[in-house]
């Protein structure tokens, strides 16, 4: 195999179960609109793609409603939401290995910037990371696709064949196949066996054990 000196890994699903929190987040600002969801199981699917997306595709709010969506989204997760989450068991040790073999670690979420880097300092893991690319504030840069562009290009990786990206969505691989990268798609999250091989994942893990196990041998 290449040696992948440069690691990308998605947030929410991947490091971080951010269930509680980002559907309790979603809960709140449906409301907002008459919307009330008493199960918050229903809003899991909010959980990976960029938030704009999911509020029209769900609930059919054209651009203005999604946009007001998305503020009330942050009242709520900024504050709380954002600090409902929590780190997978063995992801810290994973992320210490990685740099302890010399990799270079990027965060690529579709999250704001802001957020994820908060989320990072709270678990304690912002120092493994040499980079966060995520989306601004209005919106732009949110689509995993240009997430990773944008990694790629402030890190001036030109190797691409050095890069693997880590997710749990399809959304995560088909970005990585847009930039010419592998991927390594993982089952703990959010997504399928089936949703992430047929995006075109390279590999598959089923546990954080298995994903090191990769990661070490790549």
């Amino acid at each position: 195999m290449i040696d992948k000196s440069y690691i990308l890994f998605d947030l929410d699903g991947t490091i971080t179960d951010p269930r509680d929190g980002i559907t309790k987040s979603v809960q709140y600002s449906l409301k907002a609109f008459g919307i009330d969801v008493a199960d918050t199981g229903e809003l899991i699917p909010f959980i990976g793609p960029p938030l704009r997306d999911s509020y029209r595709k769900y609930y059919g709010f054209d651009g203005g409603e999604a946009e007001r969506a998305v503020a009330k989204y942050r009242e709520y997760f900024a504050e709380t939401g954002i600090f409902e989450n929590t780190l997978y068991d063995g992801m810290d040790a994973l992320l210490k290995s990685l740099c302890d073999a010399g990799k270079r670690l990027i965060l690529a979420t579709s999250k704001t910037a802001v957020f994820a880097e908060r989320i990072l300092k709270y678990f304690g893991i912002d120092s493994y990371f040499t980079f966060v690319s995520g989306s601004e504030w209005d919106g732009r840069r949110s689509q995993k696709g240009e997430v990773i562009r944008y990694a790629l290009e402030q890190m001036n990786i030109v190797h691409i064949e050095k890069a693997v990206m880590v997710g749990d969505r399809e959304y995560d691989i088909l970005g990585a196949r847009e930039a010419g990268m592998d991927s390594i798609g993982v089952l703990y999250g959010y997504g399928d066996r089936w949703e992430l091989t047929g995006a075109g994942a390279t590999w598959i893990a089923a546990s954080v054990g298995e994903l090191a196990g990769l990661l070490h041998r790549v």
